[in-house]
């Protein structure tokens, strides 16, 4: 098979219809010099002139016309079969990894919207307590990390600010929670998959007397935010997942000041997705949603 070097021949394809350099390069975002360069090559492949060039303007010699004409049902072709498979992918429904306490908490509330701008787009959902080892059963995911992954393109969504939070109840009962010494006569909640997080707070504002390690430890942490709404202890909230409860009044930081950690949560998804119809829509989405 006989081919041509295809960037000269996007060029030329533009540069045979504008019959401009200059509006080819508008169109490319290249500069006039790289337009002719790339004539030139095509030029020397073929043995022949495209252009006559004279007093500043082009025109297509009898061979170039004749090849721009022949070139023409091969790029239609192109064109078709490109979108083609674009609606064959639309087809497909979108898989999203997520995990459990960020879907629940962040996501799903704010999907009924997504699903009212693309009802004809149909998703899967999985949700994981642990952190996703490979995208190879997901389109896109939503993870925990440094944005630093391998073989993905990442997107920053949400910061996580921790801050303790407790119901209305608690902080209005007989023991006192007016400064963090005070956690010391009060349950920390804890989650299995975040262990660290009370620890990390309290060395942070200076917090002694106060064991990170005492209280109820919950399997995740969505069951620690529902004991803290039961009124059962003091839960180390993240600020993007509590927000809805402490708006409402459901949830209150008895406390001023957040740890913002260097972790977030990031929006994944494989290079070879990066133009992908599902994907796009639903990035453009949930990133307007965290902003």
């Amino acid at each position: 098979m006989k081919l041509p070097p295809l960037n000269p021949l996007r060029v030329f394809e533009s540069a045979s219809h504008t019959l401009s350099f200059t509006q080819t390069a508008r169109e490319l975002h290249v500069t006039t010099g790289a337009v002719s360069r790339q004539i030139r090559v095509l030029e020397e492949f073929l043995g022949m002139r495209l252009f006559e060039r004279a007093s500043g303007e082009v025109r297509l010699t009898p061979a170039g016309r004749e090849y721009r004409d022949d070139l023409s049902g091969a790029f239609e072709r192109i064109s078709q079969a490109t979108t083609k498979a674009l609606n064959r992918n639309r087809d497909q429904p979108l898989h999203v990894w997520c995990q459990m306490t960020f879907a629940m908490r962040w996501l799903l509330p704010r999907m009924a919207e997504f699903h009212a701008r693309h009802p004809d787009r149909d998703a899967v959902f999985t949700t994981s307590l642990k952190q996703l080892d490979n995208l190879s059963d997901a389109d896109v995911a939503i993870c925990i990390g440094h944005g630093d992954w391998p073989g993905v393109i990442a997107h920053r969504l949400v910061d996580i600010e921790l801050l303790p939070v407790c119901s209305p109840a608690l902080l209005a009962g007989p023991v006192p929670l007016r400064v963090p010494a005070d956690l010391a006569r009060h349950t920390l909640l804890q989650s299995a998959a975040r262990p660290d997080y009370w620890g990390r707070w309290l060395a942070a504002h200076g917090v002694d007397g106060v064991d990170p390690a005492h209280g109820l430890t919950f399997e995740n942490v969505t069951l620690a935010y529902q004991a803290a709404l039961q009124g059962m202890g003091v839960a180390m909230g993240q600020y993007a997942l509590v927000a809805d409860d402490l708006a409402a009044g459901r949830l209150v930081a008895p406390f001023e000041g957040r740890l913002v950690l260097d972790s977030a949560f990031y929006l994944v998804y494989p290079e070879r997705l990066r133009n992908d119809a599902h994907v796009c829509d639903f990035r453009d989405w949930v990133m307007a949603q965290a902003a």
